[in-house]
């Protein structure tokens, strides 16, 4: 069963994992929105959803044809990704709140996890970097000829200016009914912004579980991720992100036929290793074994090539 990581967070009663969970998924759209799916293992080898089975009509007598979805067989590994908090031993003794200079320092980590994570979720490469999963992107594969990537400027080859219809076409090319989320850069959502506003768009603003004002376009709610650059060149054959002054956009559904992470039981872990040996401080260890799975091809597409 695939639950988020706040409803993960409810069944612990350790109250150092929660304040951790509370910290990166506060600030973290993604977080708060996308169900895990607990395995037991070290990966998931699952079929991909490529393409729908076909229906047709048929006169009595008729030979009726066979049809079925197809599928590729994909493995999605767990990653071991996390950190170490030391707390050094003095300001322990100095300082007259010692559990306020511990939570300051894991809460430091737990934002330096979710920064770390939100990297990941959007430009990993499993291929390039073993250690990594592979994020949206390559699972989308934003630079090959897929329906699921809509160019900017109305589909135009190399990108341009955002408009509506490019929105529009992002939403449409999820299938099986609408994304849960477009995540772009805070860029992109000041040019949606800007765009609605000019042409008096209908965007419905409201809020979500935090008070963080989100803004939906046809009934997506449009998020923003820090991790989105806005330095790609669409022209490239290769995921150049440094050449250029273009950005992506996401949308996607979330479930566990659609986008979901995975994790190990437990979800993240926050460890106390104790009194350190070469320095004198106190370490806690917050780990947390997971990787990405995408079921369907179809529940996901990216926007590229949107100018500055």
């Amino acid at each position: 069963m695939a639950m988020t990581l706040t409803e993960a967070a409810k069944l612990s009663n350790d109250i150092l994992l929660e304040g951790v969970v509370e910290t990166i998924v506060k600030e973290s759209p993604i977080l708060q929105k996308m169900p895990f799916i607990e395995i037991v293992g070290n990966g998931l080898t699952y079929n991909k959803e490529l393409a729908l089975p076909t229906i047709d009509f048929y006169d009595v007598g008729d030979t009726w044809a066979e049809s079925t979805p197809t599928f590729t067989q994909v493995t999605a590994t767990l990653k071991i990704m996390g950190g170490d908090a030391d707390v050094d031993n003095f300001l322990k003794a100095t300082r007259s709140n010692l559990q306020d200079l511990e939570a300051a320092v894991i809460e430091l980590k737990a934002k330096a996890l979710r920064h770390k994570f939100e990297d990941n979720f959007i430009y990993g490469n499993a291929s390039s970097n073993p250690k990594q999963f592979s994020g949206i992107a390559k699972l989308i594969d934003i630079y090959t000829a897929s329906v699921q990537v809509v160019c900017a400027a109305k589909g135009t080859a190399t990108g341009g200016t955002l408009t509506l219809y490019d929105l529009d076409a992002l939403i449409d090319a999820v299938k099986g009914g609408k994304p849960d989320m477009i995540l772009c850069s805070k860029r992109t959502l000041r040019q949606i912004n800007d765009l609605i506003r000019v042409s008096y768009g209908l965007a419905v603003p409201s809020k979500d579980e935090f008070g963080n004002s989100v803004l939906e376009w046809n009934g997506v709610p449009i998020y923003t991720s820090d991790a989105i650059l806005d330095t790609h060149n669409v022209a490239s054959s290769v995921d150049d992100t440094t050449a250029s002054t273009d950005s992506h956009a996401y949308a996607f559904a979330f479930g566990e036929g659609a986008l979901a992470g995975l994790t190990a039981p437990g979800h993240i872990t926050v460890e106390p290793i104790g009194s350190l040996e070469t320095k004198d401080a106190t370490r806690t260890r917050i780990k947390w074994y997971v990787s990405l799975a995408l079921f369907s091809s179809i529940k996901a597409a990216a926007l590229i090539g949107i100018s500055a």
